[in-house]
C-alpha cells in the first residue's frame, strides 16, 4: 500500500509510519507544498533499487566499451581542445 502525508503530518506521525513501512511492507511518500520530495520504503525496496542500479551502470559501461572499441576514442586533450578549455 501506498500512503502519501505531507511532512508535516509525516513528522506527527513518524513511529507509526515507520512500523507500517517495517511490518507491513508500505510504501510513504511525503510532500510539500503539494510536490512529491521524498518517500519512505522498506530497506529490502531500497537494496533491490540499488541492484537494478548497479546492473544498469555496468550495463551503460560495457555499451560505452564495446562503443569505444568499435568507433575508436579520442584523448582528454583532444576533447580539451575541441571545447576550448
Amino acid at each position: 500500500m501506498t500512503t502519501t502525508l505531507t511532512t508535516s503530518e509525516a513528522q506527527d506521525q513518524f513511529s507509526e509510519l515507520i512500523n507500517q513501512v517495517v511490518h507491513n511492507k508500505d510504501h510513504v511518500i511525503l510532500t510539500r507544498r503539494g510536490k512529491e520530495i521524498a518517500a519512505i520504503i522498506p530497506l529490502e525496496d531500497l537494496a533491490l533499487l540499488q541492484s537494478l542500479q548497479s546492473k544498469n551502470d555496468l550495463q551503460q559501461a560495457l555499451d560505452a566499451l564495446k562503443e569505444a572499441r568499435e568507433k575508436g576514442s579520442i584523448s582528454l586533450e583532444k576533447v580539451k581542445d575541441e571545447i576550448g578549455v
